[in-house]
């Protein structure tokens, strides 16, 4: 049995705000389910991960569950249909909340249990404008509602009225997740904290193990075994994604996974990593030599993606869009590979030059940030709602139709987290190959600008040295 973390009434106020939207758009029924279990193999399946959408609506973790919000009349009223209670199988899989206890538990108005789904769908739908469900996100789920929308109009001549729409509640959810409540940055902050904890551990680890020496090398995994023990000991569920632990040269695959290359002293070490607490993510890279030293050339690049992402904070704040702090990232990091000879002036021309023609994505060929929250990468307009579309240029420097960025507003979290990438290539100081190096920290952006919540971990490559050779 899994209870919500967070006040019965947060969940409560969210299916509220929902019943008025679904109201102003002329009333309707909106049906959402849980994520399924997936099997990994013949007698287990993975660890299993509520769906983001249902949980912000629930607080509810359990496997095989769905909500139902009927907004037609005056009321709003929520229906959870859940597993029964079985021994059996909770003595097997843990204890269920099941149906009788859910509506004193998660605060809904009415349960039952999963198995009358089927019986029950058909009589909910009847005499309702319209049905509202996630698109493209449960396989199956479209087919499932056509066969309860055909039981409805089986019995249209009895005087029953069937939806005459159907809509995306990812729609309204997405732009009511962007804009997260207390109870979420409390969260967020949290798992922020731990995983800056995480990330500290890892550092002292490596420049400690390097310095007494370990029986076969340190490997890329024993880095991510410290990083997981730290999640955990603090509380948290899982990591948000696959931990990036790269060294040297690796960290130039920018989805690279941890693997067993040995860490060398005078290589770097990048890691992409971060913890999940309460259905919440975070994000954070940090990038250090592995025995606690910059090289000359590691020290100029690093400084330079630090320089990056200080413009792009500046950059985060209400009245801006989202693609300003990448434009402040790009610049900085566009005139320091023209400065460093990563980029030839004579071929390249100033900086400007560099931004206009893309040249500067040989180093760097990602977005400055993303939007998070439930998910790592998530929900959320990029651009502008209601805005109308103009032409410009796009990531590759073709004219494309494209609406305006979104404006940032305080309440909204998202990543910084620019980098430089160097690949051995013709052309390129052989000082800077397999210099891989990316900083990223989560954003919270505030009434005066935004508040960074990760920096538990040091950024500055004078701290990071301090700190490992502590």
């Amino acid at each position: 049995m899994s209870l919500p973390s967070t006040p019965t009434a947060v969940y409560a106020k969210r299916r509220a705000a929902i019943g008025r939207a679904l109201k102003a758009a002329g009333g309707g029924i909106a049906v959402l389910p849980t994520a399924p279990e997936r099997p990994r193999n013949r007698d287990s399946d993975f660890p299993y991960r509520h769906d983001s959408y249902f949980y912000y609506l629930t607080g509810f973790t359990e496997p095989g569950a769905w909500l139902v919000i009927e907004s037609s009349g005056k009321a709003v009223t929520s229906t959870l249909f859940c597993l029964p209670k079985d021994l059996e199988r909770e003595t097997w899989d843990g204890i269920r909340l099941g149906p009788d206890a859910a509506p004193a538990q998660l605060g809904v108005d009415a349960a039952f249990s999963v198995d009358t789904l089927d019986e029950k769908m058909p009589g909910l739908l009847t005499n309702q404008n319209a049905v509202w469900f996630p698109f493209a996100t449960h396989k199956g789920l479209q087919t499932q509602v056509d066969g309860w929308l055909g039981q409805v109009r089986a019995r249209v001549r009895l005087g029953a009225e069937c939806p005459q729409s159907q809509h995306d509640l990812c729609r309204l959810l997405d732009e009511m997740r962007l804009h997260k409540d207390r109870h979420e940055i409390a969260i967020l902050r949290r798992a922020g904290a731990i995983s800056a904890g995480a990330h500290v551990r890892a550092m002292q680890t490596s420049a400690a193990l390097l310095r007494q020496g370990i029986k076969g090398g340190l490997r890329e995994y024993h880095l991510e075994a410290e990083l997981l023990h730290e999640f955990r000991r603090h509380g948290a569920q899982a990591p948000a994604y696959t931990s990036i632990v790269a060294a040297g040269g690796n960290a130039c695959v920018l989805h690279y996974r941890a693997g067993n290359t040995e860490l060398q002293p005078g290589q770097l070490c990048l890691i992409d990593a971060g913890c999940e607490l309460d259905g919440y993510a975070s994000d954070i890279t940090r990038t250090f030599p592995a025995d606690g030293k910059f090289t000359p050339a590691q020290r100029t690049l690093y400084d330079i993606v630090l320089a990056a992402q200080e413009a792009a904070i500046a950059a985060t704040k209400p009245g801006n869009r989202f693609t300003d702090p990448h434009d402040a990232a790009t610049r900085v990091l566009a005139q320091g590979m023209l400065d460093t000879g990563l980029l030839s002036k004579a071929k390249h021309g100033s900086v400007d030059d560099v931004i206009e023609s893309g040249a500067y994505r040989q180093f760097y060929m990602h977005r400055t940030g993303h939007w998070m929250g439930m998910d790592v990468h998530d929900c959320g307009d990029y651009t502008e709602p209601g805005s109308q579309p103009r032409l410009e240029k796009d990531a590759l420097g073709q004219m494309v139709m494209k609406k305006p960025a979104r404006i940032l507003k305080p309440g909204m979290v998202l990543t910084i987290e620019p980098g430089i990438y160097v690949r051995p290539a013709k052309g390129v100081p052989k000082k800077f190959w397999d210099i891989g190096i990316r900083i990223e920290d989560d954003a919270l952006v505030t009434a005066e600008g935004c508040e960074l919540m990760t920096r538990g971990v040091p950024v500055a490559a004078d701290e990071i040295e301090g700190l490992m050779r502590g």
